[in-house]
């Protein structure tokens, strides 16, 4: 049973816990993660050789560190999981800044263990009480994140306004005793950024011009866009250099990392089957898309694309299951049906603009299927259209689709089609687009 006054606290809990900062107790825990041979942060692929190793050298540093990636490079995912290296929970007093019970720093607190001595009371703080985000815009206050001065609490209690009492707590004093993450910091006005730079380095804070001291125990970890971040008067330079760990962050490097972090994240339903060299061009697409000139790499193509793609193509399929009756297989034409998850998530660059993402999207979906499929063996196919045939290829029903693909010669193996080779098919049909050898437009296909 855990102590509920100080004087309890005192007699059972370990002194050695108490004595810890929020750092050393991350710290600690670290250590026993490590030796255990645990991950260091569960479901975080693709960082096992590059960010995870720096970000357990900076704890064990003690380090305030930032995150530095564009988006959808699992920043915040990142934030969000560090919690779990804090105790499962501390002690606390029962303050708006969760005091330590032996260190109290507000004044509520010292007041408590003042007044009530080992009988002031105590509350634990579970992890995820311990955690506290904020992103970072334009309009972002000083009192919004360290506190301003409050006229009418400061009169109540007969204080001056240089003084504690007459404060109210912003987010950054109340994530006191844990972790306290800011997304995207160079959005954060200048003003605001010198306080926090006062909080970081010295513990103190000015608030309309009244000098006051809060040393508080806490860790903070900020995330920001590189380019945002190196660009002069983005970031006020003394808070740049206070920040000790500079982290950066990418896309997966191999398609294989891309393809286990999309499978982890990506909600198919259960009665679709999405078979799997459709999947990989859903994450092709996502890798062309980083290399291609046309796509602003400031910008960064998210991870979040092929994971919203695949969920919209499996949608599809299920949507033709539903009107058609046909097995929830996806195809193809459910991927292309599938590119508005895919053009939101593009920005052009200059040379892409004149295009337009939805351009851009459906030429990079064409080259995914031919970097999966390749065109070899689909001679005969070549020759069909040479002739100058078209293929009207339909949405379903699936007995509708067979018979347009059979006309091709070598698309479909003999005998027969189960739904899996129909896509299968299908899919070589596109990179045959993809090769510029067809034109495709609304599902038809003809001789380019």
């Amino acid at each position: 049973m855990r102590p509920k006054t100080l004087g309890e606290l005192k007699s059972t809990y370990p002194e050695k816990k108490l004595r810890r900062s929020v750092k050393e107790e991350v710290r600690e825990n670290l250590i026993a993660r490590l030796k255990a041979g645990g991950p260091l942060l569960p479901g975080i692929h693709g960082y096992e050789e590059t960010v995870l190793p720096a970000l357990a050298a900076a704890i064990l540093a003690g380090h305030d560190l930032v995150f530095l990636g564009t988006r959808g490079q699992a920043k915040s995912r990142i934030t969000r999981l560090l919690p779990t290296l804090l105790d499962e929970a501390v002690p606390a007093l029962p303050t708006p800044m969760r005091d330590h019970p032996m260190r109290p720093v507000s004044p509520e607190g010292k007041r408590l263990v003042r007044e009530l001595g080992d009988d002031a009371p105590i509350v634990w703080l579970s992890r995820e009480e311990r955690y506290v985000e904020k992103l970072a815009t334009p309009d972002v206050t000083v009192a919004d994140l360290i506190g301003d001065l409050d006229p009418i609490k400061a009169a109540r209690r007969g204080r001056e306004l240089a003084d504690l009492e007459a404060m109210h707590y912003g987010l950054l004093p109340r994530a006191n005793r844990g972790i306290f993450a800011l997304q995207e910091l160079p959005d954060l006005a200048p003003k605001v950024q010198v306080a926090l730079f006062n909080v970081l380095e010295e513990g103190d804070i000015q608030i309309r011009g009244f000098p006051l001291r809060l040393p508080l125990d806490v860790w903070i970890v900020f995330t920001a866009n590189p380019e945002d971040y190196t660009a002069r008067g983005r970031i006020v330079t003394p808070l740049k250099d206070r920040i000790e760990a500079e982290i950066r962050t990418h896309y997966p490097k191999t398609l294989e990392e891309g393809l286990k972090i999309t499978r982890q994240e990506v909600r198919i339903p259960e009665e679709v089957r999405f078979p799997e060299p459709l999947f990989r061009v859903v994450e092709r697409l996502a890798f062309l898309a980083r290399k291609d000139p046309r796509v602003d790499p400031a910008s960064g193509v998210s991870q979040r694309l092929p994971i919203a793609f695949a969920e919209a193509a499996a949608a599809g399929a299920q949507r033709r299951h539903l009107v058609y009756g046909d097995p929830a297989v996806v195809r193809p034409y459910d991927l292309y049906k599938g590119l508005f998850a895919v053009t939101g998530k593009l920005e052009p660059s200059y040379e892409g603009e004149a295009l337009g993402e939805e351009a851009i999207a459906q030429d990079l979906l064409a080259k995914a299927f031919l970097a999966e499929f390749g065109t070899e063996g689909l001679g005969a196919a070549r020759a069909w259209f040479n002739a100058g045939e078209v293929l009207e290829l339909p949405e379903g029903p699936l007995g509708a689709v067979q018979s347009a693909l059979a006309r091709v010669p070598g698309l479909l193996p003999a005998g027969g089609a189960d739904p899996v080779a129909l896509t299968l098919a299908e899919a070589r049909l596109e990179a045959l687009v993809g090769e510029g050898f067809l034109a495709r437009e609304e599902g038809r296909y003809q001789k380019r």
